[in-house]
């Protein structure tokens, strides 16, 4: 059966996604990660969605290879239609028992082709080839491959590093050329800014008279990011906002369908399911919206199909009638303090929160609480920082770490890896949230996108709050699905599936 909205496989997680456009709907290939000791291979598996709500597991779609072979683990890569009724397939073969030069396992790029619609798979490994000269080999990975069409010929970019400069400065995206998608000539690299370890999972498409580079920056900072350019020969520009979402949302590619843009990533989970743990490879798929500005900058923002999803609204007593405007709109005012609104009762499982902010001039802080304690004391905070421009996910009480009063896990004034820079001047801003199990994952005024994960406080109360300031509190809505909440991975099932399709639209440029 259909999950809804976040994706998941039973008993595993969702690694890198490999999306593709067939037939009308979205071919979501992804690495299937199931965490069990000893590691068994890789293979990928595929969701199918025509809706952005409802995602249908079909299970293994592309083997991995014997435990001897250069493919045991099948990893990153992209698929491309020739135009003659062929489908390539291009993808990193790895198998820990096999060592390059440099001593790690040895990355390899391979092919594989389909002439069935994407229903069964041809293998040719001749047509292997690992790192050009200049390069590691244990680093070339994820090939991208897709149509130049002003050259006449095809480009695969490949996320590679140096064999000389800094350690953490030897990334780049190394580039092939072929005329016939079987024989492959190095040139030089696509981009290589000399700045991060690597570059992974780089992806490039054209959305009117921008070229578009998405890239994975594999360093301290773990951020999917976007570069600009009027050409593919550059210069590739750095847009004032260049990340798609925080630490938590990872290795994202992108499709379009009927005209619009989509980057498809994983939220990452968290080591032993605690709000303390250490950030894992793979989790569970997110699907984000991007629409391009006058400027060419890009903004992110959850699909207006899946805020649609949420239609069954949820009371919040009081401080719901005063915020939708059934009685007077819901003032907060702390000029030097804080002030904090709760409901009534205790939120579902999985919803979708609502709300937009009229921030006056000179308040320091506003926002969510979600899961909060009766007295709001306690909860997870969504922050908004109009003096800092940016918008945090915190929590409060932290873990204690001692018995002293300030020995407190994570001691900064938020979750460090988790802060987006926006625009907060003074007037409305809307947020949206959605929270399913232990995923949260917030929108401001449809531009800027936090993701994370919320395991601690399963259960509590929502709130608004205003530090330092005043804000008048309209339109506060909560609201849930008909379908259920998104199950535990480790005991799946689902629901039935809807029959709408995704529509085109129209972009009105912000």
């Amino acid at each position: 059966m259909p999950q809804h909205v976040f994706f998941q496989p039973p008993h595993a997680w969702v690694g890198d996604i490999i999306p593709f456009v067939a037939n009308g709907e979205f071919q979501l290939f992804y690495l299937h990660e199931d965490r069990s000791t000893p590691k068994p291979g890789t293979p990928w598996h595929l969701v199918t969605t025509a809706n952005l709500v409802d995602f249908d597991d079909q299970g293994v779609a592309f083997e991995h290879g014997s435990p001897t072979a250069g493919d045991f683990n099948v990893y990153t890569g992209s698929i491309v239609d020739d135009g003659a009724g062929t489908h390539h397939l291009f993808y990193t073969g790895q198998n820990p028992a096999i060592v390059g030069q440099d001593g790690l396992p040895l990355q390899l790029v391979m092919h594989a082709t389909s002439t069935d619609g994407l229903a069964s798979w041809q293998r040719f490994p001749e047509h292997t080839f690992g790192a050009s000269a200049g390069y590691e080999t244990g680093d070339w990975r994820d090939p991208f491959v897709f149509r130049d069409d002003e050259a006449g010929l095809w480009r695969m970019l490949i996320a590679a590093r140096h064999t000389d400069g800094p350690e953490r400065r030897r990334g780049t995206i190394a580039q092939c050329v072929s005329t016939d998608l079987v024989h492959w000539e190095p040139t030089e690299p696509f981009w290589d800014p000399r700045r991060y370890v690597a570059h992974e999972c780089p992806d490039v498409f054209r959305w009117g008279d921008w070229w578009y580079l998405v890239y994975s920056e594999f360093s301290e900072n773990f951020t999917t990011r976007y570069r600009m350019a009027r050409s593919l020969a550059g210069p590739w520009l750095v847009p004032e906002h260049d990340s798609i979402d925080g630490r938590a949302f990872y290795a994202a590619k992108t499709a379009e369908l009927h005209g619009r843009r989509f980057f498809f990533g994983w939220i990452a989970s968290r080591e032993d399911n605690h709000d303390d743990g250490a950030w894992q490879w793979a989790g569970t798929m997110s699907v984000l919206e991007a629409t391009q500005n006058d400027d060419g900058t890009l903004a992110f923002a959850f699909a207006p199909e899946t805020l649609a999803s949420f239609t069954e609204n949820v009371p919040l007593g009081a401080l719901g009638a005063e915020a939708t405007g059934t009685s007077s709109p819901l003032r907060l005012d702390a000029p030097d303090g804080y002030s904090v609104r709760l409901s009534d009762t205790e939120t579902p499982r999985r919803f979708r929160l609502s709300v937009t902010f009229d921030i006056a001039a000179g308040t320091t802080e506003c926002g969510v609480l979600l899961r909060a304690s009766d007295d709001g004391d306690s909860a997870y905070i969504l922050r908004l920082e109009p003096k800092r421009g940016r918008m945090v996910f915190d929590r409060w009480p932290r873990r204690r770490t001692g018995d002293g009063q300030w020995e407190i896990s994570g001691d900064s004034p938020y979750v460090i890896e988790l802060e987006r820079p926006c625009d907060l001047s003074p007037g409305t801003h809307t947020l949206e949230v959605i929270v399913d199990g232990d995923l949260c994952v917030a929108n401001l005024d449809g531009r800027t996108t936090l993701s994370t994960r919320i395991y601690d406080r399963p259960v509590g109360r929502v709130g608004v709050f205003v530090g330092e300031g005043s804000v008048v509190v309209r339109d506060l809505s909560l609201s849930t699905g008909t379908a259920p909440s998104r199950p535990d991975p480790n005991a799946l099932d689902g629901s039935a599936a809807s029959t709408e399709t995704l529509p085109e639209r129209q972009y009105a440029h912000n």
